[in-house]
């Protein structure tokens, strides 16, 4: 008898249990309250500011990286001022000068690390979806270190690639000396990379739209504040250093009126298009390397030649190229002159980034569009002088719409377009041919210019974000009503004979299992009913293996769902929230599943709300009730 006493005793039930399971039986388990924000997020935009700090501090350190290699490889003298090479005089030896930076990243590559090969974002992007954005922390030296070595001798990128694949590495690597989740680390290295940017530009805004329509993957107070947080202070540490004025100089816009805002559309589309062949020529680029017969250490080298050779011919092919795009804004670049750095520096930009050198992209592709939308804008305002046509505006345009066209970030686009020019009569022509070119760039390429690398390897990158459907169903609006519980005191035996009698609700898959006072305490399933282990004798009660697993009718299918992910259950009791806690439903993988068919719906079921109410179709209406009250007569 005083074993028995000390037998514990369901709470709810009063049956008997296992030792072992009574404290959990004791427990309630219902979904967390949602919050968008809590104390973790101040905690991680605290470590975000010091992330955008450092990379505002590294942008500037590469920046002068650049600059020192620059002038010792083209003008044999010491100094970290960021110059252009296209104004040094080698003649012959210009071609040596490339050939001996892409050995060098060759060699970085190969023996160093291969992850600082390629563009810089496509790199980052991969880490974040397939490795917990874990970025190796020699990355954060070898990646700077490469890209200034290959653009300081002479290689056509932008340094924003590198910039924000360095500043990317340093939030990864903070956040895996802290401890953080997988999101959190997603943030920091997200937030770095925006920093990155945006101490290279002064851009903040489209630095932080660049890290949600490409690092983030969503747009969520708890990883948007702390991200914006680190590129606003990033900013400010770039106007600290080398002060705050637009990077590319404007002349004074004019006032887009109808037509001209018509022209500069067709403009931004005409560029997309452009962005599609641009995109598929450099991967077209990047297979033909593939079939080489040398090791890919070499195949800079090879690439490093065309550079060499094209700059040679074309000065300012050479180097990062910011001034070639202050000109062609500013229309000092006009004519012949303009299609031939067009065509030149897109030929040595593909040909060596498609070697696997390091390097960015933006800035070529800026200097590209740019062109291709001056020219453009200049055949507009021949043709129709009186469209009211600024080329200035289309060489804007042209710029932000092939970036957009080509990354798919259609609000980063224009926003950085901008940013770096500040002015304001710009922007409405940079919406309209910035969602031109991104239209059709979507329609002729499922993939852009950094999502492809991944989807040559099986991933598929969607870049498009959408409210969760889940989130918006309540639990009451989609749980199934017929419940039907066993009493915790009844046996099983009489259980299974009437589950073997096919009653309604026989053939449920869950059952709650309530006290004599009719309170939840728990849930058996089909298969503990049906195991033929228990006697028939057992109490459903002693069934009941765990605490109670609930979910509340006002919560949403999200929180459900992610509920039962975490208790390791396939469906959940609904309950109300007053005590005493009663089962008014229940709520399953398969309800969660049906709850998409309203979305699907809406997504592709055509319908017409409004019926017409024109006289023929009345006449078409009263026709066919005439001709349906015929076929009844006969």
């Amino acid at each position: 008898m005083a074993e028995e006493s000390q037998t514990p005793l369901n709470a709810a039930s009063g049956l008997p249990v296992a030792p072992s399971l009574a404290p959990a039986l004791a427990s309630v388990d219902a979904p967390p309250e949602y919050s968008p924000v809590d104390q973790r997020v101040v905690v991680i935009a605290g470590i975000a500011i010091l992330v955008g700090t450092g990379a505002a501090l590294l942008a500037n350190v590469l920046t002068r990286l650049i600059g020192l290699i620059t002038n010792v490889a083209y003008y044999g003298r010491v100094s970290t001022a960021f110059v252009a090479p296209s104004t040094a005089r080698l003649g012959a030896w210009s071609i040596l000068v490339p050939l001996t930076g892409a050995f060098i990243v060759g060699i970085m590559a190969r023996y160093g690390a291969a992850a600082i090969r390629g563009h810089g974002i496509p790199e980052v992007m991969e880490r974040v979806l397939y490795a917990r954005s874990r970025i190796a922390p020699r990355i954060m030296f070898l990646k700077p270190l490469s890209a200034a070595i290959a653009i300081g001798t002479g290689g056509p990128f932008g340094a924003e690639g590198p910039i924000i694949a360095t500043g990317g590495a340093l939030g990864s690597i903070v956040g895996q000396f802290v401890r953080v989740t997988a999101d959190e680390r997603k943030t920091l290295l997200a937030a770095g990379a925006a920093a990155g940017m945006a101490a290279t530009f002064g851009s903040p805004v489209s630095a932080v739209l660049l890290a949600v329509e490409l690092l983030l993957f969503e747009y969520r107070p708890r990883s948007v504040i702390p991200v914006a947080l680190a590129s606003a202070v990033a900013t400010g540490v770039r106007a600290a250093l080398v002060g705050s004025a637009p990077v590319f100089s404007v002349p004074t816009l004019l006032q887009p009126n109808l037509e001209a805002l018509l022209v500069y559309t067709i403009i931004g589309a005409l560029v997309g298009v452009a962005a599609v062949g641009v995109t598929r020529f450099v991967y077209w680029i990047e297979d033909l390397y593939e079939e080489l017969p040398i090791h890919w250490m070499w195949w800079p080298l090879v690439g490093a030649v065309a550079v060499g050779l094209i700059g040679y011919v074309e000065p300012r092919t050479l180097g990062v190229g910011y001034t070639n795009i202050d000109a062609v804004l500013s229309g000092t670049i006009v004519g012949r002159a303009l299609i031939v750095l067009i065509v030149l520096k897109f030929l040595s930009w593909a040909i060596y980034l498609g070697s696997g050198t390091s390097g960015g992209t933006l800035a070529p592709l800026f200097t590209i569009g740019g062109g291709l939308g001056a020219a453009l804008g200049s055949l507009g305002s021949m043709i129709g002088p009186e469209l009211g046509v600024d080329v200035h505006i289309a060489a804007l345009v042209g710029m932000a719409a092939i970036f957009a066209g080509a990354s798919h970030a259609l609000l980063a686009s224009v926003v950085f377009a901008f940013e770096t020019t500040r002015q304001p009569l710009g922007l409405l022509p940079l919406l309209a041919g910035c969602s031109g070119a991104y239209l059709v760039s979507l329609l002729m390429m499922r993939s852009s210019i950094m999502t492809e690398k991944l989807a040559r390897r099986g991933a598929r990158i969607r870049t498009e974000y959408a409210v969760d459907h889940l989130s918006h169903v309540l639990v009451r609006d989609a749980s199934s009503r017929e419940v039907i519980s066993l009493k915790a005191g009844d046996r099983l035996g009489d259980v299974r004979r009437w589950l073997a009698s096919s009653a309604p609700g026989a053939s449920h898959q869950g059952f709650p299992v309530v006290d004599e006072k009719g309170e939840l305490c728990g849930v058996v399933t089909r298969r503990d009913l049906l195991d033929g282990a228990r006697g028939e004798d057992v109490t459903i009660g002693s069934l009941v293996r765990r605490g109670v697993v609930v979910v509340y009718e006002d919560n949403t299918l999200r929180e459900a769902a992610d509920h039962m992910v975490r208790a390791g259950v396939g469906r959940l009791p609904v309950v109300t929230r007053e005590a005493p806690r009663v089962a008014v439903g229940m709520i399953s993988r398969s309800d969660l599943l049906s709850a998409h068919e309203d979305r699907l719906d809406a997504e592709h079921v055509t319908e017409q709300s409004l019926p017409l109410s024109a006289p023929w179709s009345r006449r078409q209406r009263v026709a066919r009730r005439r001709a349906r009250g015929r076929e009844r007569k006969s």
